[in-house]
C-alpha cells in the first residue's frame, strides 16, 4: 500500500461511474478514488465538486490498475466553478478563434469595457484510444491545470470554467473538429453571467450531462 500527499484537482465522474478522479497538480498524475465507503467522512466526500482544489492524501496499490485508490484525508483550499453544456451552438468568438488558428489549441481574449476578463480556448478533438468515440468537452490537447489556476491575459486567478460541446453525448461523429473552454476571472461578473445564462449552466449547479461513458465507448462508435 502506497500513499501520496499532494494538492489535487477534483473531477467528479458522471453518476454512472461511482468514482472520483483526483489530478495531482504536482506530479501530474490522475488518481481514481472510491466514492463510497468512507463511514462518517462520507458527507465530506459527497460534498466535493468538480473543480475543487484540495490538499490531501490518497492510498492504494500502484501495481493494481483495476483497483481504485482511497482518499484518506483532505482539506479544500480553493477551486474553480465549472459548468458544462452539450449539444449547443458555439459562440462566435470560438468560431473566429478556430478559423484564425494555425495549430490548436488557441485562444482569444474576452473583454468587458475594454479590459480583459477571460479567455476563450478552442482545442482539437480526437477519438479515444482504440477507435472508441465518446464526445467529450474535456478531450483535446489543452493543458488544463495552468488555465484553471490563472488567466494570463487578465493577470488574475481563474474563478470559472465553462466547457462547451457542440454535439450531444450520444453523437456518432463530430460536427466540429474542436471543443471550447471559456475561462473567467472575478472581474467578469456580468460577462460570466451572460455566457452562463446563454448555455444554461448557472454557478453552483452540476450541469454535467448524465451518461455512462463506458456504455457509449463499447457501443461500436468509430471516429
Amino acid at each position: 500500500m502506497d500513499e501520496r500527499s499532494s494538492r489535487f484537482r477534483v473531477y467528479r465522474v458522471v453518476e454512472a461511474v461511482p468514482h472520483v478522479n483526483l489530478f495531482d497538480t504536482d506530479g501530474t498524475r490522475l488518481y481514481t478514488t472510491y466514492q463510497q465507503g468512507y463511514g462518517e467522512r462520507q458527507p465530506a466526500i459527497d460534498g466535493l465538486e468538480t473543480g475543487d482544489l484540495i490538499e490531501g492524501t490518497v492510498a492504494g496499490d500502484p501495481t493494481d490498475e483495476e483497483e481504485a485508490w482511497t482518499l484518506r484525508e483532505f482539506d479544500r483550499v480553493g477551486g474553480v466553478d465549472m459548468g458544462f453544456a452539450t449539444d449547443v451552438e458555439l459562440p462566435e468568438i470560438a468560431r473566429e478563434t478556430w478559423d484564425e488558428q494555425t495549430s490548436g489549441p488557441a485562444h482569444s481574449v474576452i473583454e468587458a469595457d475594454g479590459q480583459p476578463v477571460g479567455e476563450c480556448w478552442v482545442q482539437p478533438r480526437a477519438p479515444l484510444p482504440g477507435g472508441s468515440f465518446v464526445p467529450s468537452v474535456l478531450a483535446g490537447l489543452l493543458p488544463m491545470e495552468p488555465k484553471l489556476t490563472t488567466i494570463a491575459s487578465a493577470d488574475a486567478p481563474t474563478t470559472d470554467a465553462v466547457f462547451l460541446d457542440p454535439d450531444p453525448v450520444d453523437a456518432a461523429s463530430f460536427s466540429q473538429p474542436y471543443g471550447v473552454l471559456l475561462l473567467f476571472s472575478e472581474r467578469a461578473d456580468e460577462t460570466r453571467r451572460r455566457y452562463r445564462e446563454r448555455f444554461d449552466c448557472p454557478r453552483g449547479v452540476d450541469s454535467r450531462p448524465d451518461y455512462d461513458p463506458y456504455e457509449l465507448s463499447s457501443g461500436g462508435f468509430g471516429p
